[in-house]
């Protein structure tokens, strides 16, 4: 049963994420995707985190037109948010990984990426992303925090964190 409550969250997650982003969209920044991210990570981790950072990317690809840039943001900065609040057991470690992961590591993967789908070098080096990037990082690391205030004393955002807790039986969980 826990299974399924997990796959429900995560698509509900996936759903905010995806309906969210272009509401708070600047251009070359999705600062609610980073939101999201952050929260994702304090209540589910860096694995489900994860699988809802490429769900939503995907997403947001095919029915939003959003480049690949979507991707190499999103997912690695919902890594290493997640593994940060799992480090750390609270929301500094998830933001500082948000940065990390989207700010520096998602937007320098980003230049080879959008060479290889544009086939062009015209116009593109490969801190291009980076200001735009660490911006909407910093920008929904911040507005996450201010939610999760708020959030974070709630008994039924307490339950989903005690739900998506490492276990004994998930071995990949136990690193994390």
């Amino acid at each position: 049963m826990s299974r399924n409550k997990k796959i429900m969250f995560l698509a509900m997650m996936v759903a905010l994420d995806v309906v969210l982003s272009p509401l708070m969209r600047i251009e070359g920044m999705a600062p609610m995707s980073s939101t999201i991210n952050v929260i994702a990570a304090m209540l589910m981790g860096p694995v489900y985190g994860v699988a809802m950072a490429f769900l939503t990317a995907i997403l947001r690809m095919t029915l939003l037109a959003i480049p690949p840039l979507a991707l190499t943001g999103a997912v690695f900065g919902a890594l290493l948010a997640g593994i940060g609040a799992r480090m750390t057991k609270n929301i500094y470690g998830a933001m500082i990984g948000e940065f990390i992961g989207t700010g520096l590591i998602g937007s320098l993967l980003s230049y080879p990426v959008m060479v290889w789908f544009t086939g062009t070098t015209t116009g593109l080096f490969w801190f291009v992303y980076t200001p735009r990037f660490c911006g909407g990082a910093i920008i929904g690391s911040t507005i996450a925090w201010l939610v999760w205030v708020k959030l974070k004393n709630v008994s039924t955002i307490q339950r989903i964190q005690k739900l998506f807790a490492p276990t004994k039986e998930c071995p990949l969980c136990k690193k994390f």
